[in-house]
């Protein structure tokens, strides 16, 4: 299956999660994976780079995830995000959405639907490789 052309931007300070995502995007043959382990490390990607979609945690040091959803969607608005976050009560899903935030989920408990959805953004795109 040939690797498909979707750049996905991983900003999480925490590496073994940050390995968990590539590992299941590279699975999903969803490439390349640029990571960032903070704010400004992905405002460097964000500036250098075509990005599809970014995989965003909120709380990270320094600047917050919420910070990043904001810019991104002011001055890359095609750029879909998803928060992957502990934060995952009400209060924090709602000023990510209201945000922008095109996805909020609950990195304890919604990885599978995580894993689900990457596997369908693989799909739709060999699907219009195979069209094409």
């Amino acid at each position: 299956m040939p690797d498909r052309n979707l750049t996905v931007l991983v900003v999480d300070d925490a590496a073994l999660f940050r390995q968990r995502i590539i590992r299941l995007l590279n699975e999903q043959h969803l490439h390349p994976v640029l990571q960032a382990r903070n704010y400004e490390e992905a405002i460097s990607w964000l500036q250098n780079a075509t990005i599809d979609l970014v995989l965003l945690d909120i709380s990270m040091p320094g600047k917050s995830g919420i910070q990043l959803l904001k810019l991104i969607k002011n001055r890359y608005p095609a750029i879909k995000v998803w928060i992957i976050s502990n934060h995952a009560d009400d209060h924090y899903k709602k000023i990510c959405i209201a945000s922008g935030a095109d996805h909020f989920f609950d990195k304890s408990l919604d990885f599978e639907e995580v894993e689900y959805r990457l596997t369908t953004i693989g799909n739709d795109i060999q699907k219009t490789e195979i069209a094409e």
